[in-house]
């Protein structure tokens, strides 16, 4: 029934009224703030209406043609001018966002006419979104640091700029995608650099426990390094130690993360065993942390140490992906899965990333694949657990060493169901 009444409105109707409904949601806003700050500014509930209707009467004028729609648009901008001037001469204000706003209303009224409505309604919403949300806007601006804003730049450069103009295709004996290689270039540095703005924003927040599942988002070797320098002082072992545990747990889920990007067939079959060793970890951590051990701990800065786009790294991290691709390849063609395992187990002292982003592009079975990364997260388990032993020392260093052996180990009994 209400779609048949619809029927019968001319569309220049309804055209018009979403035209004025609009506009009158932009004026009623900068009606708001004219009423709350006392001050004037340039137009309200009944102006911007108007704005929006005049753009839409002389575009139907002009049956859609440009000319008539422009010459209008400079009689616009320049009344509004006039008040930006009135603004800077004799009131001594500078802001020019109530202007800005007259004339995207004015290009409502011209988009409606032109059949361009979700355009034209997305252009309302994102415009009512800045003018509301100034405040929180001027905010974030003065938290942002230069570094951050030239980070987020140089994701930008890496996802929107270079990756669609990589080809997507195979080349050589080794079927090298550089598409895919990038790809894995833009999907590291994006899990790195949203870990790393969260640890931005939480730092300081949480305490130790809370540092470690962040920082083991971001980088648990990172984390255990930090963590185990802390507990050098001899304050709160048991809660370092199981922070330190904990930061492992949020390594598998990361490259769980990882692996289900480029290898659905591998993710699926890694994903109960990394979640169980995950929630173990997590879990285990959690208790251990809050068995009493005489000390009060203090609450350490959270593990932000460089900001994780330098393009440098970004490079540097395609170049080893390259090198592992090829090298993985190569030990499975010559050497066999006992190459492919040493290689996991060498791999895993330093950075296991590029040794399971090659093992996702394997070619020898999925089997092999998940073989070699488990013993590379057990293999840099071990290696975080002498980290810890070394530089805590003492009974943080100890707890810290068993706790990630017994992980490790953990992390190898998926290889029976294997063979």
């Amino acid at each position: 029934m209400l779609s048949q009444f619809i029927s019968l409105i001319p569309p220049q109707v309804l055209q018009v009224l979403l035209v004025f409904f609009l506009s009158f949601l932009i004026g009623l806003e900068r009606e708001e703030v004219k009423q709350r700050e006392g001050r004037r500014l340039f137009g309200g509930v009944r102006t911007f209406p108007l704005l929006g209707i005049t753009g839409y009467t002389l575009a139907t004028l002009g049956k859609g043609q440009l000319l008539p729609v422009l010459i209008g648009l400079g009689v616009v901008a320049a009344f509004l001018l006039l008040s930006y001037w009135h603004q800077l001469t004799v009131l001594g204000r500078t802001g020019i966002t109530t202007e800005i706003s007259g004339l995207l209303v004015y290009l409502v009224g011209a988009l409606v006419y032109q059949g361009f409505l979700w355009f034209a309604c997305a252009l309302v919403v994102a415009s009512l979104l800045l003018l509301e949300l100034k405040q929180f806007l001027e905010g974030l601006a003065e938290r942002a640091g230069p570094n951050e804003i030239v980070a987020f730049t140089k994701f930008l450069l890496l996802t929107a700029v270079i990756l669609p103009l990589v080809p997507n295709q195979d080349f050589g004996p080794f079927q090298i995608n550089p598409f895919k290689t990038w790809l894995v270039v833009v999907a590291v540095s994006g899990m790195s650099y949203a870990s790393y703005v969260i640890l931005k924003t939480a730092k300081g927040k949480g305490g130790i426990f809370i540092t470690g599942i962040l920082g083991g988002l971001y980088s648990s070797t990172v984390t255990t390094v930090v963590l185990s320098r802390h507990a050098a002082s001899g304050e709160g072992p048991r809660e370092c130690a199981g922070s330190i545990l904990a930061a492992s747990g949020m390594m598998y889920l990361r490259v769980l993360g990882l692996v289900w990007l480029f290898n659905r067939k591998l993710g699926q079959v890694l994903t109960l065993p990394f979640l169980v060793l995950s929630l173990l970890a997590i879990v285990g951590g959690w208790l251990f942390q809050h068995i009493p051990d005489g000390e009060r701990p203090q609450r350490p800065q959270a593990p932000v140490t460089k900001n994780p786009l330098e393009l440098r790294s970004a490079f540097l991290f395609a170049a080893l992906f390259l090198l592992m691709l090829v090298v993985t390849r190569l030990a499975a063609s010559h050497l066999g899965k006992s190459g492919v395992y040493s290689l996991g187990a060498i791999m895993g002292v330093a950075d296991v990333d590029p040794f399971i982003m090659g093992m996702t592009r394997s070619t020898q079975g999925t089997s092999l694949a998940l073989a070699g990364i488990l013993i590379a997260t057990s293999s840099n388990n071990i290696a975080k657990g002498c980290y810890a032993w070394f530089l805590a020392k003492g009974t943080a260093g100890r707890w810290s060493l068993r706790l990630l052996l017994t992980l490790a180990l953990m992390g190898l009994v998926p290889l029976i169901w294997i063979h």
